[in-house]
């Protein structure tokens, strides 16, 4: 399988190519560098491995929440893309991919929850919850957005960890949440790699979009985003 996952979602821009089970991948730190670094990261990863994009057999995206700006940039690379290469594409949750890099960094046993924040602005948060099975994430709720005081924990796991940046609000949060999630850590940042383990099992699921469907997910129902011209 050849899988090329792209990543704008947050403060970092990546890019990642999974070529028959390995993955590469192009980080960077840059929060208003997404539009300059997005692409040059894709042809040198495309050349590293000397596979021309025709080759592709399938593009990921991390599909959101995460910063309006930054979600609507991969969306709009990844339309463009598979309309030209006439290819499916995997959105890929990005609370998700970022419990999948905690139970990787965290090194997360089974049944263990993954309490995933994200810092939404306006005094609100992303907030996903998700269980370690067999080393992947299984969402445990509904993804949703809300006051840091109204996050909860579903029932299940005795044990939590958290991870992602909005957990800078776990003074805000209810007192039975900061109890429980023990481990926490506050600098992980998504990357590519981690939207391209997820998207090659979603993938073998048969759960592909074409690329007018490929959307970004924002939670808050006031935001919209209009596809690409006459897509």
């Amino acid at each position: 399988m050849k899988l090329l996952a792209l990543d704008t979602s947050s403060e970092g821009c990546s890019a990642a190519l999974l070529v028959d089970g390995e993955i590469s991948e192009r980080f960077e730190l840059a929060p208003r560098g997404h539009t300059r670094l997005l692409m040059p990261m894709v042809r040198e990863l495309l050349a590293e491995k000397k596979l021309p994009p025709a080759d592709l057999g399938a593009l990921a995206f991390a599909c959101g929440p995460g910063s309006f700006t930054g979600v609507r940039i991969a969306t709009g690379v990844v339309q463009g893309l598979a309309w030209g290469l006439d290819i499916p594409v995997v959105p890929v949750s990005s609370l998700e991919a970022v419990a999948l890099g905690a139970i990787e960094r965290m090194d997360a046993r089974d049944e263990t929850g993954i309490a995933v924040a994200f810092d939404a602005r306006m005094g609100e948060v992303y907030w996903g919850c998700f269980a370690s099975r067999a080393g992947l994430p299984v969402a445990l709720a509904a993804e949703q957005v809300c006051p840091p005081e109204a996050v909860t924990l579903p029932a299940g796991p005795e044990s939590w960890c958290g991870a992602g940046q909005g957990w800078h609000y776990r003074s805000d949060m209810p007192a039975d949440v900061s109890k429980r999630v023990v481990t926490i850590d506050d600098t992980l940042v998504l990357r590519a790699a981690w939207v391209a383990r997820l998207a090659a099992i979603a993938y073998e699921q048969g759960k592909t979009v074409v690329a007018e469907q490929a959307q970004p997910v924002y939670i808050r129902d006031e935001v919209t985003w209009k596809k690409l011209p006459g897509r």
